[in-house]
């Protein structure tokens, strides 16, 4: 089987300015990131959400609302019209490169009008403990969609189209998940807080018939709309594991074709992740959040951290079919309610570790390829600015060697907790293989046994600046500086 180096952007971050330009910088943009090695983009929710044109897109209002219609003070979104989106994507793939669409299928925000009926409260830590009775409550749950009136859809939503939420007009100071009367929570979802069906706004019923019937219809209308190669699920651990199955059975067969598909479930427990994909058969994708959260540990105890260690517990090592490896993402970055920091200075390591590898398939992220500022309020109530660093000429570097020479069998040298490197065989169209050492302390050398013997190897990154001759049998002493990365190529390539 052709090994297929491909690599994936996150072409956002949560503060990505709501100027609403980023669908046509993405057009301009395109072939760039074709050049530079991206094969496919992760795109931000398309449809308007309950901001208007300053939402990122997860607190979803109107699915049918790819920037067209005058709702929720808007017609554009945060990134765009519907013709700018429509043309980026058609940009993206003319240039070769694939367009994921984020979607999330288990809330919806902002409805249009409150309704009346009855529900039973739940602690919001456990979902198992009612903490009252069956009671009238009115919650915002009939979504009109005036702007639209109709067009692509003429369903409207109301409170029998979900199972809880967590508002009450008739009493805003009880905290407090409401469960609708005649609903249950879902069985297959994360049991955190004793069961995670429920996360924001008001919570489709998945089990709903006319809901189903409403997500497939708005799916294939989604396709032919948009032509996207794929899709990002997000929060997949609050819907039952099972629907995902079913709905990407059905596109499939709408579209005739395979999509890609890679779901989110944010969670540091492994196993969790293990009973997703036995309940989805393996269908998608997940996101290594694990392997995330061993880049975040590594870069904060510096020279402590074993790297020996960096891939325990980690999706990429159990299943590296259905693994997309990632350093960061929009949730993680600084300010942000799921905080996790990688640092700067790990980073070049840690995207070593996923661009550089046999398994997984790498996603980028936005912020950290262009860098990012911006301010926000934090978890201690103060406004902080932040500076993200810009790792694009180092990250273009890895890049460009995943796509010209990181074939072949994989020898791994994970024999000290402060340096580890591997090595990289090539193939036959890809001769020559590759060299990686690093190092979260001292300076270093480790010798290890390239492809090529008798080869003089030199290390692209240009942070070592003597080469390497190998031996008749490809042994050498690969090396790099402290805290840093070198990846070492044959010097006859170049």
């Amino acid at each position: 089987m052709k090994e297929f180096n491909g690599a994936m952007m996150q072409y956002f971050h949560w503060y990505t300015p709501a100027d609403g330009e980023l669908w046509k910088q993405l057009t301009e943009n395109a072939f760039k990131l074709a050049r530079a090695g991206f094969t496919s983009v992760w795109l931000p929710p398309a449809y308007k959400g309950i901001g208007g044109a300053d939402d990122v897109g997860y607190g979803v209002y109107d699915l049918f609302d790819l920037g067209e219609f005058d709702q929720k003070g808007s017609v554009r979104t945060k990134y765009g019209t519907r013709e700018e989106y429509l043309k980026a994507i058609k940009a993206a793939q003319d240039a070769g490169i694939r367009v994921y669409a984020d979607i999330v299928l288990n809330h919806r925000m902002g409805a249009d009008e409150q309704e009346e009926f009855n529900a039973t409260p739940y602690h919001p830590e456990n979902r198992n403990e009612a903490i009252g009775d069956l009671q009238p409550i009115r919650a915002w749950t009939h979504f009109t969609f005036p702007g639209r009136k109709g067009k692509y859809s003429s369903l409207q939503w109301h409170w029998w189209h979900f199972n809880a939420a967590d508002y009450n007009a008739m009493d805003e100071k009880e905290d407090a998940v409401y469960l609708f009367e005649g609903k249950s929570f879902g069985e297959s979802v994360d049991r955190e807080k004793g069961n995670f069906d429920y996360l924001m706004g008001c919570n489709l019923d998945i089990d709903n018939v006319d809901v189903q019937k409403e997500l497939f219809h708005w799916g294939k209308w989604y396709l032919e709309t948009t032509g996207v190669n794929g899709f990002r699920f997000d929060a997949v651990k609050h819907v039952n594991a099972e629907f995902f199955q079913y709905w990407l059975d059905e596109m499939k067969k709408h579209s005739k074709h395979e999509l890609f598909a890679v779901g989110e479930y944010w969670s540091g427990e492994s196993e969790a992740a293990q009973r997703f994909i036995k309940a989805t058969n393996g269908s998608m994708m997940l996101f290594d959040v694990n392997l995330h959260y061993n880049f975040a540990a590594a870069g904060k105890q510096e020279g402590d951290y074993d790297l020996r260690k960096i891939f325990d517990g980690t999706l990429v090592a159990t299943h590296p079919d259905l693994a997309v490896t990632l350093v960061s993402n929009h949730d993680s970055q600084p300010l942000q309610a799921l905080e996790s920091v990688v640092e700067a200075w790990f980073k070049p390591l840690a995207y070593a570790l996923i661009l550089l590898r046999k398994h997984g398939y790498p996603c980028v992220f936005a912020a950290d390829y262009y860098g990012a500022h911006y301010t926000d309020v934090g978890k201690d109530g103060n406004e902080h600015e932040i500076w993200m660093a810009k790792h694009q000429w180092l990250i273009d570097k890895f890049l460009f060697v995943r796509k010209m020479f990181a074939y072949g069998e994989q020898k791994d040298y994970f024999d000290h907790p402060q340096c580890i490197g591997w090595v990289r065989e090539g193939n036959e169209e890809h001769p020559g293989g590759i060299a990686v050492v690093l190092s979260n302390g001292e300076s270093v050398q480790k010798r290890m046994q390239a492809s090529l013997a008798a080869t003089r190897y030199v290390d692209i990154t240009g942070h070592m600046s003597e080469p390497v001759d190998a031996d008749e049998e490809g042994w050498g002493d690969f090396g790099c500086n402290a805290r840093s990365v070198s990846v070492w190529i044959p010097e006859t390539s170049l």
